[in-house]
């Protein structure tokens, strides 16, 4: 080849390279399209500050086509808006460009329409815009006025509210905003869940289940939604609720422009609002609308109260009583309650009051905002209807006026950010409440709350001054508690339990009068509060609710089975308090609180990596060894969950809350009863349906602990977008399947060890096994999670299927909804 040819042939092969070079280079984002541009498959809009990106997406393992909005500059692929979601297109054919009218359309191949903004008046040079804030909008091309907007997404949402959206009702429009759920995570068509503004009576949002409402925020109190106590003011953005003749809406604003934030209906039907959190490149849950079993809409019925740290939670207003008492013990509180002495409007009538509650339902309400509270009950009471009446506006000592009438239905008790409400009592009950008989046109005043606060005080004030002026005090050191009658074996029962002895000023002195600053939870037992003795120890003191469910049989069933109990991994006991009618338990106090609260935290699981969660699971299943094997009584303890395990400052396990445990001598292993007490989730088949407790019994809750600890998930409750099976029905099936590892939680996937993980699994399925004979002791699972020794193949999970509340029969619910709040041992009788 001569010389000059070789040198033209580079030349050509040089710009063949750059032609190549510069295809390959994407093309330059656009914000916007006008009437002569289109959109197609593979080509997409992007913000001016690239925040969000609009375009052509599959979502899940679907291979559907769908035009949507997403987040652009975070590694989780976020959509927050889909136009076709009810029309998928099945193939890449589909092109976004403006039609007659100036209509934005999304059509096919054929130019068959999928989408369309469907405008109603006829827009000239109409350009189509993608805003920073995730809404897409149809404008004239030099009118950049909100207020002139053609058409904007935002007026359409699907799943998610997003800052800056109006969240509610234009009267002058007629357009109602509100969020639908998707179907799954693979399919966004429009699910069975929607939250919606209802504007009858005074406003509020529901969450509902095709007609039937799920969840009330309230109406709004001028501070928030009375339903909605933890929506309060804070760092990350501020909100806004604007109620005129004109529109009725929500609306929110980041204050930080670094952080994002989204507010979803997920596809089960739960409101959740979700930060964007770099450090951890995911979404953190950080507002979550229906947060416990009392926001079920109507869950006690009409005229019940729901209190979420009660057992049961339902109870009755003052002054009435359950409609159906036997339905009402057997925690069926559909039918609500009713006055014990009926309305007589001629007869004069006045009204209780009661504080810190969540109002009832505002559909059947009349509200005016100009006259007091005093005017307000002046109208209520000269209308024969009015059933109730309250502040409009909580702010600076309260103003305007709501009035009820007919039942009153959905009112739950707050400890904090309740609101007051006023309610009609027959002339009867007030000739019972006051002396004065001769006022017939009284409003009685009753503030549980404030006289509670202060006989606290007046108590805690005595109790000092005794312990100031006792000349004898009692020490923590030598007292003892001798409980003969305690239900215990024939070679316990004559033992006297020798157990240090606290008295009431000490703990009174050490918890701050039992200050509600010092309080560390609440469960069937009772509140717990942390303590500081004079020596400086710290202490965590568990204090007998008369409320309580748990009784004094449980008192002294926790004294006697963990007195004498000593080992690393159970909680110690330091003593207890029975002075005057308190029934009190000392411990030691755990800094870290429970287990739950981290690995079902998703701000809080990562602190729990798998460094900390294996020697947690190995330390739980020592102490349950020493329970059944090595301890003076073999103990069983029946309560075994997340929840009752605690950690101490190096995030060592310990077993806690023996209130329901029963202890065994000689060869004793199993026993029946007719008394199931215990949480669902947890409980093994044998014990839930026939009352058959063991050492097996245990085992298969220690299973179910096991797959929590590895996937961060709840056995009950947990939900899957391809099936229906519980936390234990997922593993099984993954199992068979040889996917193992898809149940690791995500937070610990960096760190696991995974021959340590499968391990766990594995023990953990064995645990869980459907019969107690299959299922190994408590010593052979200790051995198996600390050797290399061969597994056995596990057979078919326990309760590995969930069926579906919302079409369950009533009496199934009822049993259900009983132990819905796994703070509290559930009591149930066997059938």
């Amino acid at each position: 080849m001569k010389r000059h040819e070789f040198f033209m042939g580079g030349q050509t092969i040089l710009f063949l390279l750059s032609i190549v070079f510069f295809l390959s280079i994407p093309s330059t984002a656009i914000e916007s399209i006008n009437a002569t541009q289109s959109l197609e498959d593979g080509d997409t809009l992007v913000s001016s500050e690239g925040h969000f990106e609009l375009g052509f997406f599959s979502p899940g393992n679907s291979r559907n086509r769908y035009m949507g909005i997403w987040y652009k500059k975070i590694s989780s692929f976020t959509v927050v808006w889909v136009a076709n979601r009810n029309t998928p297109l099945n193939d890449s054919s589909g092109m976004l460009k403006f039609v007659d009218h100036g209509n934005l359309a999304f059509i096919n191949s054929t130019n068959g329409t999928i989408w369309s903004s469907n405008i109603s008046r006829a827009a000239i040079n109409p350009v189509a815009q993608l805003l920073d804030t995730g809404n897409l909008v149809v404008r004239a091309e030099n009118d950049n006025d909100p207020e002139n907007f053609l058409w904007q997404s935002f007026d359409y949402p699907g799943d998610s509210f997003l800052p800056g959206m109006k969240y509610g009702i234009s009267f002058v429009t007629g357009l109602n905003r509100y969020l639908t759920s998707w179907k799954s995570p693979s399919d966004p068509s429009t699910g069975k869940y929607t939250n919606k503004l209802d504007p009858n009576g005074l406003p509020q949002y529901f969450l509902s289940q095709g007609s039937v409402d799920q969840f009330r925020s309230g109406p709004w109190n001028g501070l928030r939604f009375s339903g909605m106590i933890n929506l309060k003011p804070n760092p990350i953005y501020t909100f806004e609720f604007v109620f005129n003749q004109e529109e009725i809406y929500y609306k929110y604003q980041i204050a930080n422009s670094s952080v994002l934030s989204r507010m979803v209906l997920s596809p089960d039907g739960v409101l959740q609002r979700f930060t964007w959190i770099d450090r951890t490149q995911d979404w953190t849950l950080y507002l979550t609308a229906n947060m416990d079993n009392c926001d079920r809409f109507a869950l006690c019925g009409a005229h019940g109260v729901c209190n979420i740290n009660n057992s049961p939670a339902c109870d009755c207003l003052k002054e009435f009583e359950p409609k159906s008492l036997e339905e009402w013990t057997a925690a069926d509180w559909s039918q609500g309650c009713v006055r014990k002495a009926p309305l007589d409007c001629s007869n004069g009538e006045g009204f209780i009051k009661y504080t810190g509650i969540k109002v009832p339902d505002t559909r059947k309400s009349w509200y005016n905002k100009t006259i007091n509270l005093e005017e307000c009950e002046e109208v209520c009471l000269k209308n024969c209807s009015c059933t109730a009446y309250a502040n409009l506006d909580v702010r600076d000592g309260g103003s305007g006026c709501v009035l009820w009438f007919g039942d009153l239905i959905d009112i739950r008790q707050y400890n904090e950010n309740g609101q007051d409400i006023y309610i009609r009592i027959a002339a009867s009950v007030i000739d019972k409440l006051v002396k004065s008989r001769g006022k017939k046109r009284v409003r009685i005043i009753v503030i549980p709350v404030s006289l509670v606060a202060f006989s606290l005080l007046a108590l805690c004030l005595f109790l000092r001054f005794l312990r100031k002026n006792k000349q004898q005090q009692l020490t923590r050191e030598g007292n003892v508690v001798t409980n003969p009658e305690q239900d215990r074996t024939k070679e316990s029962r004559n033992e006297d339990l020798e157990l240090p002895l606290f008295d009431l000023a000490t703990l009174t002195d050490a918890t701050n009068c039992f200050s509600i600053n010092n309080k560390l939870g609440q469960g069937g037992f009772g509140p717990v509060y942390k303590g500081i003795l004079q020596d400086g120890q710290e202490i965590a003191v568990k204090r007998l609710s008369k409320r309580s469910r748990q009784g004094i049989n449980e008192f002294r069933n926790e004294v006697v089975c963990i007195a004498k109990l000593q080992h690393r991994n159970l909680v110690k006991l330091l003593g207890c308090c029975i002075e005057l009618e308190e029934r009190m338990l000392i411990y030691e106090y755990m800094p870290n609180k429970s287990l739950d609260s981290f690995i079902f935290d998703k701000r809080r699981n990562m602190l729990l990596d798998w460094t900390k969660r294996f020697p947690i699971i190995n330390g739980i299943a020592r102490g349950l060894l020493y329970l059944h094997q090595d301890s003076r009584l073999r103990i069983i303890h029946r309560d075994l969950k997340a929840s009752n395990i605690l950690l101490d400052y190096e995030m060592n396990p310990k077993i806690s809350d023996f209130g329901m445990a029963r202890s065994f001598g000689g060869d004793e292993t199993s026993a029946n009863t007719s008394r199931i007490v215990g949480t669902y989730g947890y409980m093994s088949p044998e014990y839930a349906i026939d009352g058959l407790f063991s050492v097996k019994s245990d085992v298969f809750s220690f299973g179910v602990l096991v797959l929590e600890i590895v996937s961060g998930r709840k056995n009950r409750g947990f939900r899957h977008a391809e099936h229906k099976l519980n936390l234990l029905g997922h593993a099984w099936m993954l199992h068979k399947e040889g996917r193992p590892l898809d149940l690791i939680d995500e937070s610990i996937v960096d760190t696991c060890i995974i021959s340590e993980v499968l391990r766990s699994i594995e023990v953990a399925l064995l645990c869980v096994q459907k019969s107690p004979e299959d299922r190994p002791k408590m010593s052979n699972v200790v051995l198996m999670l600390s050797s290399d020794i061969v597994l056995p193949q596990p057979k078919e999970p326990g309760f590995f299927t969930e069926r579906d509340l919302s079409n369950d029969s009533s009496s199934t619910i009822k049993h259900e909804i009983s132990s819905v709040n796994e703070l509290t041992s559930t009591l149930l009788e066997a059938r």
